[in-house]
């Protein structure tokens, strides 16, 4: 398995974690813990998309 695939696993894991904090989020009765839910969802697609920057660094130059 190459880099670049771990990689996108890695993200595709991230994302899917942010998903289940937003639909979570989407049920919760609680503003505060709805927030919460949402921050942290909001939090998780950064680092995906941060993970996602940093294993295609190089592979796109031309």
């Amino acid at each position: 398995m190459s880099v670049a695939d771990e990689t996108g696993g890695r993200a595709e894991r991230i994302r899917a974690k942010a998903r289940e904090m937003r639909e979570a989020a989407d049920r919760a009765p609680d503003p505060q813990e709805r927030q919460r839910l949402q921050d942290k969802a909001r939090r998780l697609q950064e680092r995906s998309d941060q993970v996602t920057t940093k294993g295609d660094h190089g592979t796109n130059a031309l």
